[in-house]
């Protein structure tokens, strides 16, 4: 046992066992390859032309977030019923959180035991979130969060988890390679090669792509990046939690 470490949630204490432990799992091979281009209409679109439809947990439970927040702001500010008020708001914010996680770790789980080699683009985020009219949205996907889970079951599985560079991913066409310019509202890919395809499809496809021709360049370390003690003392994944009861 590494570390041991008493948090505060919103719905109580708990107690955390940080384990240096190794894991492994021995999945038997799939022998396919995929690429993934994340997004908010849809959580990604593969390769294959699969589509996950996005639960967008925040959306769902934005009326009733609202609706505690009033109630909090009427409250008289240090009474006894403010803070009543205050924690029932934040156990619904827990709530929300801990869904999203929960479907995002059976999600990337499933990704890497179905394939041998998952592709995906490093994005920068915290650029991203300038946007404000998407900030939300973008929060709310917690992409990053997903990324790092499909890297940890990649160690735990052995697969080969691969990030590229998002470059020109969603702009190059993947029958003829020529760069087609595109703005965000425009969800088609048409080429003057003749090739029509769905754009997130297109853009899963180069990213396998890239992924591919990287690999085969310059080989693969199985050392990840992941540290599951960061030096805030965060534990990142496989976090195992006891409630004081």
């Amino acid at each position: 046992m590494k570390r041991v470490r008493v948090i505060r949630r919103a719905d109580g204490y708990y107690c955390q066992f940080c384990i240096d432990q190794e894991r492994q799992e021995n999945i038997k091979p799939s022998g396919n390859a995929i690429g993934l281009d994340v997004g908010l209409s849809h959580f990604y679109t593969d390769s294959n032309g699969q589509k996950i439809d996005n639960p967008r947990h925040l959306r769902r439970s934005e009326k009733q977030l609202k609706r505690l927040q009033r109630q909090v702001s009427k409250k008289k500010k240090g009474s006894n019923s403010r803070k009543k008020a205050i924690k029932k708001l934040g156990r619904k914010h827990l709530l929300v959180s801990r869904q999203r996680k929960d479907w995002l770790v059976k999600l990337a789980r499933c990704v890497v035991s179905s394939n041998d080699v998952v592709a995906y683009e490093k994005l920068t985020v915290k650029n991203m979130v300038k946007n404000h009219c998407l900030a939300k949205s973008i929060n709310s996907a917690s992409w990053r969060t997903f990324f790092d889970w499909l890297e940890y079951y990649g160690k735990v599985m052995g697969k080969i988890v691969y990030g590229v560079n998002p470059q020109y991913t969603s702009q190059e066409c993947p029958n003829c390679k020529a760069i087609v310019k595109k703005t965000l509202s425009q969800r088609t890919h048409i080429c003057k090669c003749g090739c029509v395809m769905d754009r997130d499809e297109a853009g899963a496809i180069n990213i396998l792509a890239k992924a591919l021709r990287e690999l085969s360049r310059g080989g693969h370390s199985q050392t990840s990046s992941l540290e599951l003690v960061n030096a805030n003392g965060h534990i990142n994944l496989c976090q195992k939690e006891r409630k004081f009861s």
